[in-house]
């Protein structure tokens, strides 16, 4: 086996965040030591003062107890707000402690240690499935450690919504390359994100809240109306208190609380969402605010993403803390008594609302950038994450397009070295070669049972679907052109669709033709497992010969595999097609595979071996001659 990592990479990044880990259990073990003796110190204080100021004023020394008292007093504020200080960075610290841990958990694809993030997928998505890009155990599932839902959103595009164009490729690549040394800012962004709770900051619903104005028919005159009449019921009673001028007073309030009253529905929609979003307002705001306050110098490209946040006229952060404050005022409303007595006083949702709406109007324009550098920003932390985690991983080299689809005579195609799957442990994983190039071009690839034939094609299409979203791939070389990717992997039936597994299969296979007749846009890579599987051997054979030849004509190039041995003739009749092929060994009476790609097509079936070997009744368990 060829494992793509080298022995002494993958344990040095194991090791650094391992002795991490370690570092950072040390240091809350002692400041929770720490933590206890301010405890105790603050139980002592307060004992102490209490005993402090009494006993001298039950002696008649008033002045001595006072100033133990006040003495006492101010040095349990000063140990509290130490102890406070302490309370929150060992909370920073145990969340630092998290994310350390699922990253390790991510090297050694621990996946239950690893959080499910749920990302939507499209139900007939070409490639999503058969490459295992969503849902447990994949690759989404290992590179998501998004801190919004608009981030999560915008990483699942870049794998979901390929090929992308080649200088939104480029751009977003350097924007990667630049965040990957970069640990310290993203781990800066997950705790920001993440301090109060660990929820996802949802994006799209701040941004449709920050924007939705409120209703302002009328506001401004009713605010004013109330102001007057509170204003007008404050002085009246006092003057009654003082002067004994009658109860006019209760007139006042009572025109206030009728208008309160009839208004009170003003404020309705904008407290549903106030109860659940100041938080996380709080929240963007301080990944905004570190992201102000840092120095961009050597990072242009980060510098470039954030241009809105800085901005000398405006700051992002203090308006969404603004906006948070706002929430958090109008969310008194959740308790009722409290939010009556308030607004007896004065008109207190009219003036918050009014208030919300003047910073609604300020941000409503440039909110969106906002979001959206964040969405570009969260996706890219992650993608700077994995290749963090990975520095054996090969940054991917693009074939610039050009007239035709690409510059200086080059065909379209896709050369690989070391090529493996990042699903599978290094340990265990093998590395192969592929080199794709020109139009039309086919490995047709034969081989027995369980031999990797399918596993190569998800190799191929999942870091195909790395390097196009930007990031790093699981190999020792590799350049390509853009391409749209058509897979026919995983296929099954549908009881609601009333799809037999046939029919589907046919479906899936003519989207592909269909899309490499498409000679305008990218060429196609097209990945193709046991075609036509759920058919007989006949017209498996001939339908097979017709698609590959069609495909050979088409706008692409990629894999098909087989068990028809027959097909591996077309190799002499398309100048495109090559035959390569996976084999089995038997060792001890058992079959053993080495994983590795060989020229030409298989010499050997193992069907017959397999059901010997599981103690089926068959003829004859050799294998059969080749053809």
């Amino acid at each position: 086996m060829n494992p793509v990592t080298s022995p002494r990479s993958k344990p040095t990044r194991e090791q650094h965040l391992i002795h991490a880990l370690r570092r950072a259990a040390r240091l809350e073990t002692n400041g929770r030591r720490i933590s206890a003796r301010f405890t105790t110190a603050r139980l002592a204080i307060f004992a102490g003062g209490l005993l402090g100021a009494v006993i001298p004023h039950k002696i008649g020394w008033t002045v001595l107890g006072n100033l133990v008292l006040g003495f006492g007093f101010v040095l349990f504020l000063i140990v509290a707000w130490y102890h406070n200080r302490l309370e929150d960075r060992l909370h920073r610290l145990r969340r630092w402690h998290g994310i350390k841990r699922v990253h390790l958990a991510r090297l050694s694809l621990k996946w239950t240690e690893i959080p499910l993030r749920e990302v939507t997928v499209p139900e007939r998505h070409g490639y999503a499935r058969d490459l295992d890009l969503a849902g447990p155990h994949s690759l989404l599932h290992l590179i998501d450690h998004s801190i919004s839902s608009q981030g999560r959103q915008r990483l699942a595009s870049w794998f979901l919504d390929q090929p992308p164009h080649a200088a939104q490729w480029s751009s977003r690549q350097a924007l990667i390359r630049e965040l990957t040394p970069l640990s310290l800012l993203r781990d800066r962004l997950v705790l920001e994100a993440q301090a109060v709770e660990e929820a996802d900051i949802d994006g799209r619903r701040l941004l449709s809240v920050l924007q939705k104005r409120v209703d302002d028919s009328g506001l401004m005159p009713m605010l004013l109306t109330e102001s007057v009449l509170a204003l007008a019921t404050a002085a009246l009673l006092f003057a009654d208190l003082i002067s004994g001028l009658g109860n006019y007073w209760m007139l006042a309030f009572g025109l206030y609380a009728l208008l309160f009253l009839s208004v009170r529905s003003r404020s309705e929609e904008i407290f549903d969402h106030a109860q659940s979003l100041h938080l996380q307002l709080e929240r963007l705001s301080a990944v905004l605010g570190y992201l102000e306050r840092r120095s961009y110098r050597t990072t242009p490209h980060l510098a470039r993403l954030c241009a809105p946040l800085l901005q000398r006229h405006s700051s992002p952060s203090r308006s969404l803390k603004q906006a948070a404050s706002l929430m958090n005022r109008l969310s008194v409303r959740a308790h009722p008594l409290v939010h009556y007595l308030i607004n007896a006083v004065g008109p207190w949702d009219l003036f918050h609302t009014y208030r919300l709406q003047q910073l609604q109007d300020r941000i409503a324009a440039v909110a969106p950038l906002w979001f959206e550098l964040l969405a570009e920003l969260d996706a890219a932390a992650s993608l700077a994450t994995f290749a963090h985690l990975h520095p054996n991983y090969l940054w991917p080299t693009l074939y610039h397009a050009g007239a035709d689809n690409q510059e200086n005579g080059d065909a379209p195609g896709l050369t690989a070295e070391g090529l493996a799957h990042p699903l599978i442990p290094a340990a265990v994983r093998v590395a192969n070669p592929v080199a794709l190039q020109g139009r039309g071009r086919i490995f047709l690839v034969t081989g027995s049972n369980m031999s990797g034939k399918s596993t190569f094609l998800r190799t191929i299409g999942i870091n195909t679907c790395l390097a196009q979203a930007g990031a790093p791939v699981c190999a020792t070389a590799f350049r390509w052109s853009l391409v749209r990717i058509g897979s026919c992997i995983r296929v099954d039936d549908s009881l609601d669709g009333g799809l037999s597994f046939f029919y589907a299969e046919v479906k899936r296979l003519k989207t592909i033709l269909d899309s490499t007749r498409d000679r305008q846009g990218p060429p196609v890579l097209w990945l193709i497992d046991e075609v036509f599987k759920g058919t007989n051997n006949r017209e498996r054979l001939i339908g097979g010969r017709a698609l590959i030849t069609a495909l050979a004509g088409g706008n692409g190039f990629g894999l098909v595999t087989t068990h028809d041995l027959e097909l591996a003739e077309l190799e002499k009749q398309l100048p495109t097609v090559t035959n390569v092929h996976f084999q089995e060994t038997v060792v001890a009476g058992a079959l053993h595979f080495d994983y590795r790609l060989k020229p030409g097509p298989c010499p050997t079936t193992n069907a017959l071996r397999i059901m010997a070997l599981e103690g089926l009744p068959v003829e004859s368990a050799d294998p059969m001659p080749p053809r």
